[in-house]
């Protein structure tokens, strides 16, 4: 007499290899939608088309004799700056971009000491690679470059 399937070992091994396999794909897929990597913008067509406006505030930048660098302390972000021709330090907007992680992205409104030094203090200390873009309010010049976080040793931001 034989044994009703439910006492047979290969139902039983075939239905665990598929509901194991079901289960890793879940989590799998739980995973890669908490943890997803940005690494195409969605407005590709725009910023392509503001690089020719980037070119020109570089050249700016260049004829002013502008230059930037960039070094942290901790949580603290220090930029100095060389004013070049320009009759006082301004106030700066500072746009730091996360290579992968968009939603790290942010921006900050600065002003300098009477040395050139701009300081500004974040919550958690930066890690990682960082692009940098340094403009002043009217946005006439462009200072930009990459950075890899934590650095006690200045930066020279390039454009």
């Amino acid at each position: 007499m034989e044994k009703p399937w439910y006492k047979q070992f290969w139902p039983w091994f075939i239905l665990s290899l598929t509901v194991g396999v079901s289960l890793l794909t879940l989590v799998r897929v739980a995973i890669l939608t908490n943890h997803s990597v940005h690494l195409v913008t969605e407005d590709y067509y725009k910023k392509g088309k503001g690089i020719n406006i980037d070119i020109s505030r570089v050249n700016v930048t260049k004829e002013l004799g502008l230059s930037a660098t960039v070094r942290s302390d901790g949580n603290t972000i220090v930029i100095h700056f060389e004013k070049g021709q320009l009759d006082h330090y301004p106030a700066i907007s500072a746009m730091f971009a996360h290579r992968t992680l968009p939603d790290h992205d942010f921006s900050k409104l600065i002003t300098s000491d009477a040395s050139g030094q701009y300081r500004f203090t974040l919550d958690d200390e930066l890690q990682g690679p960082w692009f940098v873009e340094l403009t002043p309010h009217d946005e006439k010049w462009l200072i930009q470059g990459r950075v890899e976080f934590p650095t006690s040793s200045a930066v020279q931001l390039s454009n």
